[in-house]
């Protein structure tokens, strides 16, 4: 079964965007993933289609209706009951490992939020997961999308050139990766580590695993703890 990524936006035309090039472009034309982008003004309401109200309880800006939301998503899910995700700053941090997850499975139904937010009665009628990239806020959820789907499709087998590409990475063994290096040997004045050219295949494991807890032990000390945590 193609991996189907399902994007509900105000903003088609923004897809396929960076998905339609390279890795992500050549695995579509391949099969291996697809991609259906709908509209969510199909479903907004009167003559101007509108898909947004002024918040209960006052404030600015303006909220995406939860009438409006909800019929986009029925819309679709009679053709992909994936997992329903609703992109969001407040929504629990994307990890390599939720990921992988939604890799493994059929593909992703994505809610873009736009304005100040989603009727929070659309979220929990719907069950709605919500996602974050990070603590920061964009100005709607297609960016965040484009990252999710990119990220799992290159989990795909096929989609990669090299196999061992995917685990060796970032996050995968809940370490950071460690440095790269390639020709030439010497770059104003900065050498690659003897150990990489010594043919030791044993001393580079070492040394990229030492490399790899080092930075995450500086960088990320959250991920070093749940590293150093035993096992239960």
């Amino acid at each position: 079964m193609t991996w189907c990524a399902t994007v509900l936006t105000l903003f088609p035309e923004m897809f396929p965007g960076p998905l339609g090039v390279s890795l992500a472009g050549k695995a579509r034309e391949k099969n291996l993933w697809s991609l259906d982008v709908r509209d969510i003004r199909e479903h907004g309401l009167g003559k101007h289609r509108t898909v947004d109200d002024t918040p209960a309880g006052g404030g600015p800006g303006m909220v995406m209706r939860a009438d409006v939301a909800c019929a986009a998503l029925d819309a679709v899910r009679p053709i992909n009951d994936s997992p329903a995700i609703y992109l969001s700053p407040r929504g629990l941090p994307l990890t390599q490992a939720r990921v992988r997850e939604l890799s493994s499975g059929s593909g992703v139904v994505l809610l873009c939020g736009r304005f100040e937010g989603l009727d929070q009665r659309a979220i929990d009628a719907r069950n709605l997961e919500e996602i974050s990239l990070g603590d920061f806020v964009l100005a709607g959820g297609e960016i965040a999308a484009m990252a999710l789907i990119e990220a799992a499709i290159r989990l795909i087998p096929g989609v990669l050139g090299a196999e061992a590409s995917s685990t060796e990475e970032s996050f995968e063994n809940g370490l950071l990766e460690y440095p790269h290096f390639t020709r030439p040997q010497s770059f104003e004045g900065r050498d690659i580590p003897p150990v990489l050219t010594s043919g030791n295949h044993l001393e580079i494991a070492k040394w990229r695993r030492a490399e790899a807890e080092r930075l995450t032990r500086a960088r990320r000390p959250h991920l070093w703890a749940l590293y150093e945590k035993p096992k239960a």
